[in-house]
């Protein structure tokens, strides 16, 4: 199943069709979580957010296929230190809750042997989120930002590598 899943890096002309991708994706989170039909974070739904995080030279950013088909993206920031950032992975509804995302998770450390550690961040409201990352890919929750705010509160994670 791993070899079903590949990544292509990122181009401006992606952008438009991950968008859609990506609107789906968070406003699917969002109607679960707060109830309401849309939402997620400024630009997801319009191109900005990608093209500003995406497209950004320091980033390493990447669309994900499986079987050939376009089912998300992700934004990396593989730092010298080795201590790498996952800005954001999504991936679309249709394919969500069946495994892929925790195989995504694994090709993205297997293509990045040298990290130490793996941060990254994600709303304190997504419980989905909450159980993917820490249950499904080993990160440790390390900080909570905000934890009364369930709008602007956020987990902070991180993953020791060995």
């Amino acid at each position: 199943m791993l070899d079903n899943i590949t990544f292509v890096p990122l181009k401006s002309q992606d952008i438009e069709e991950l968008t859609a991708i990506m609107k789906r994706a968070f406003d699917e989170d969002t109607r679960i979580h707060l109830g309401r039909e849309t939402g997620g974070p400024p630009g997801y739904d319009d191109g900005s957010f990608l093209r500003k995080w995406g497209m950004n030279s320091n980033a390493t950013s990447f669309k994900i296929y499986k079987d050939g088909n376009l089912i998300g993206g992700t934004i990396l920031w593989i730092n010298s230190n080795k201590e790498n950032f996952l800005g954001t992975i999504f991936l679309d509804s249709s394919v969500e809750n069946k495994g892929i995302g925790a195989i995504v998770w694994e090709k993205i450390e297997e293509m990045f042997p040298d990290t130490i550690a793996w941060n990254t961040k994600t709303p304190i409201f997504s419980r989905r989120n909450h159980h993917f990352y820490i249950n499904k890919c080993g990160f440790h929750c390390v900080k909570i930002e905000n934890p009364k705010n369930m709008e602007e509160g956020q987990f902070i994670l991180r993953k020791e590598m060995k």
